[in-house]
């Protein structure tokens, strides 16, 4: 019983295909299209509106430089808070649990923002590593723990991603299990833990959304010091 609570989190495979690829294309197809007509439906409205909203906040703590990273900052938010939405539902996979994806998209776009701190300003790029005022036998041991905490940046990225969604879904997990195996002995009981679990799951809802939107704002950032 242990192991199979793992199992929604196993990439699912086809005759020996992995389908994590589809889990990960699916998403875009689902986005409505922007119309060249002047006015457009509701669906496009709310969209629109939304994306400007975010990109306006994403934006407004970052210099002009920063700002040729709008459309890959929106797009990757709305890819996240897609695929964490469509894992809730029954019989999904969800391809942000593997920490495989999450550092395969955190470690190159931290990468990127550190090449153009060191491309465009160089000196100010090194100098976060040693903090100014420092006493003199303390410089080599802040450069190494500054070093250290610079790299640790894109696994915690990754980390926080995986472990916020796997914990969400592995507690739903359970407390279903736990008002499916107590509704015949104890109604009253299962009835309470139903609501819990509709509870639980309105809360992972809105993780879903908080944790994309968090891995985006920490990317803008690192970004916000580099450029």
């Amino acid at each position: 019983m242990m192991l199979s609570f793992f199992d929604q989190f196993m990439s699912p495979t086809y005759m020996g295909i992995p389908l994590i690829a589809l889990a990960i294309a699916l998403p875009w197809t689902l986005y409505p299209t922007p119309t060249s007509r002047w006015l457009n439906n509701r669906t496009l409205t709310l969209q629109g509106w939304f994306i400007n909203r975010f990109t306006q906040q994403l934006l407004l703590p970052l210099n002009p430089g920063g700002h040729k990273w709008a459309v890959l900052l929106t797009s990757l938010m709305l890819f996240l808070i897609t695929i964490n939405m469509l894992g809730l539902l029954p019989y999904t996979f969800t391809p942000t649990t593997q920490l495989s994806l999450n550092m395969g998209l955190a470690v190159p776009l931290w990468l990127a923002t550190v090449i153009i701190g060191m491309r465009n300003q160089l000196t100010a790029a090194l100098g976060h590593l040693l903090p100014e005022g420092t006493p003199i036998p303390l410089i080599p041991v802040l450069i190494i723990i500054e070093t250290i905490s610079l790299f640790i940046r894109p696994l915690a990225l990754g980390v926080r991603l995986t472990a916020n969604l796997t914990a969400g879904h592995l507690l739903i997990q359970l407390i279903a299990t736990a008002a499916f195996v107590l509704l015949p002995i104890m109604p009253t009981v299962a009835i309470v833990t139903a609501t819990v679990l509709f509870l639980l799951t309105l809360l992972e809802v809105a993780v879903a959304m908080i944790q994309a939107y968090v891995f985006v704002l920490l990317l803008s950032l690192y970004l916000q010091e580099n450029v």
